[in-house]
């Protein structure tokens, strides 16, 4: 079934149906299967994009900029230099400047509200590229990677995300299982559990779509039977430096290794990662997390992410497939 989702911002999953998600995700896998059999056509010809990012990005503003080239539209890359938003200027009135120049805005920063003002005041649709509250791109395209990688409709599908569960992407994996019906899973300590009234607004939403959600600190219940692994980094973009030692103190027991896989009991079970990922010695802050707690690879080893269960890289890819989709049916003619 098509929906009408023209000049509607993507703010969080919540805003959304599970019927409008799905059309998302349906969408997604006619545009991809378009561009993989070089017949795709530009749908957004003569649209212009502003994308904000506050906070840098590989995955997110690669997917922004290429999908909408691919679909005829240009794009305004403005970095953390290149704007007054928050110092000179209010999110109010940079959205009424943008508004008028731009047919769309992406924004990619550290507060909710800034993009909720954006969407409220510019009169174009407002996409969310990441904040500290949620990343509904990112979600939209984890469950499009679940679902091209099961042969399970996307209710019976059993998900488990280890590690901080109160992270912008857990809150949003959570929004968007909760919404769709799916049996989602988070599994991380107490101290890094949920916000009661983000849970409680995903449990509402999952009493109409079925969902079953737990929130446990118990690794080993949360992971029996899963059809996909999920973590991501323990401490997040713009936190402090001091954070690691707390958290490496909490998080070790929700690490994912070959055993953490075995312990799903599915020898089909994949896994998952938003990426980066601190999974070897290979970066300057791999590299500091082995001299400073001896670990060879943090939230997950380099045998998992290496492994033929591991789909970052399709997940990668497909961060490109689902913005595209989002851009499509909300500017698309």
């Amino acid at each position: 079934m098509a929906f009408n989702l023209r000049n509607r911002s993507y703010l969080t999953e919540l805003d959304f149906t599970r019927e409008e998600l799905v059309f998302l995700l349906d969408l997604t896998t006619q545009l991809k299967s378009a561009a993989y059999a070089g017949i795709a056509r530009p749908r957004l010809t003569g649209k212009h994009l502003a994308l904000i990012f506050e906070k840098s990005s590989t995955r997110t503003r690669c997917a922004f900029e290429v999908a909408a080239a691919e679909e005829g539209a240009t794009t305004t890359y403005l970095g953390p230099q290149d704007t007054h938003l928050g110092h000179k200027e209010s999110a109010r009135d940079t959205a009424r400047v943008l508004g008028r120049m731009y047919d769309g805005i992406e924004y990619r920063g550290s507060t909710q509200d800034v993009v909720e003002q954006l969407a409220r005041h510019s009169g174009v649709p407002v996409y969310n590229g990441l904040t500290g509250t949620c990343h509904p791109t990112q979600s939209l395209c984890d469950v499009f990677t679940m679902r091209e990688h099961s042969d399970k409709p996307l209710r019976d599908i059993a998900f488990c995300y280890l590690g901080d569960t109160r992270n912008n992407v857990a809150n949003s994996l959570l929004a968007m299982g909760s919404r769709l019906g799916m049996d989602v899973r988070l599994a991380g300590p107490r101290a890094l559990w949920p916000d009661e009234e983000h849970l409680a607004a995903c449990r509402r939403a999952g009493t109409s779509s079925g969902a079953r959600v737990t929130v446990t600190d118990d690794a080993g219940a949360a992971l029996a039977g899963a059809d996909f692994v999920y973590t991501d980094v323990w401490v997040s973009l713009g936190e402090p430096a001091a954070t690691w030692h707390e958290r490496v103190d909490l998080l070790v027991p929700y690490r994912v290794t070959a055993k953490t896989l075995s312990a799903t009991g599915n020898p089909d079970v994949r896994f998952l990662h938003c990426l980066p990922a601190l999974h070897d010695r290979d970066t300057e802050v791999g590299a500091e997390a082995f001299r400073e707690f001896g670990l060879d690879g943090v939230e997950v080893t380099d045998e998992v992410f290496e492994s033929p269960a591991s789909l970052v890289f399709e997940q990668a890819e497909n961060r490109m497939h689902t913005v595209k989709a989002i851009l499509v049916a909300t500017l698309g003619s």
